[in-house]
């Protein structure tokens, strides 16, 4: 019997760093891309997934972070345009790799992405295509975490999975990069995230989680293998609940 996921449908927060590598000077590793997209289309077909995937664009601008002094939302719009390019180089990839594949986007683009539409988000889930949910929210002041909480709650997501790229692999007690005694949690609440201000995503994000019943599980998305095993809800990295 062929193996099935634990969830039916997800929503994956990519960041845009995770995109980059550090033996690259480029924005986009085409090499790390294309290495995640193949992970990802086998594993959505064999589990047999609904995948939808939140991506940032912190490899090419970070809003608000990069734009110091710019009007914040022409900042935060910039932002959003980064997220663009990312999901296009995600749909490319994921494509070479035999998985259909469509963008929606936050704010327009009818040249080269979908507006993004719920229904119509949901049907392209259900006919097996990924969809890549670009621009964030549409709106500046707002993370692309709180993006991939809301398109999760929006499709009727069962989880979002937040993939790190900074080494950390789940939820410390403390940074364990700066705190060798820190140990990993392997599920908490969101109150524990809230009180205690675990840096899990911004707290906006975390209180729509949270209000909205939507679990988050936080795992290293560049260790090859750990989507597999976060798509098919085997025990890996964190889980808020």
């Amino acid at each position: 019997m062929s193996p099935r996921s634990r969830w039916r449908r997800v929503v994956l927060k990519i960041s845009g760093e995770s995109l980059a590598s550090g033996d690259s000077e480029t924005s986009i590793d085409r090499a790390v891309v294309e290495r995640m997209a193949a992970e990802l289309a086998k594993a959505r077909e064999e589990l047999d997934v609904q995948v939808a995937i939140v991506v940032g664009g912190g490899n090419i601008w970070r809003g608000a972070d990069d734009g110091i002094g710019m009007d914040r939302a022409t900042a935060d719009h910039m932002g959003m345009l980064a997220t663009a390019v990312n999901a296009l180089a995600i749909q490319d990839s994921l494509e070479r790799a035999g998985q259909p594949t469509r963008v929606q986007t936050g704010i327009e683009m009818k040249a080269m992405a979908e507006p993004y539409i719920r229904r119509r988000a949901i049907r392209h889930l259900e006919k097996g295509r990924i969809v890549v949910f670009a621009c964030g929210t549409g709106n500046p002041y707002f993370t692309t975490d709180t993006a991939a909480a809301l398109r999760g709650a929006e499709i009727e997501a069962d989880v979002v999975l937040k993939g790190t790229h900074s080494g950390v692999d789940g939820v410390y007690t403390a940074d364990p990069r700066l705190d060798p005694a820190a140990t990993r949690m392997d599920s908490l609440s969101f109150n524990d995230v809230i009180s205690k201000d675990l840096k899990v995503m911004d707290l906006t994000a975390v209180t729509f989680c949270k209000d909205n019943d939507l679990p988050v599980l936080v795992f290293d998305i560049t260790t090859e293998g750990n989507i597999r095993t976060a798509l098919s809800g085997e025990p890996i990295g964190s889980l808020v609940s």
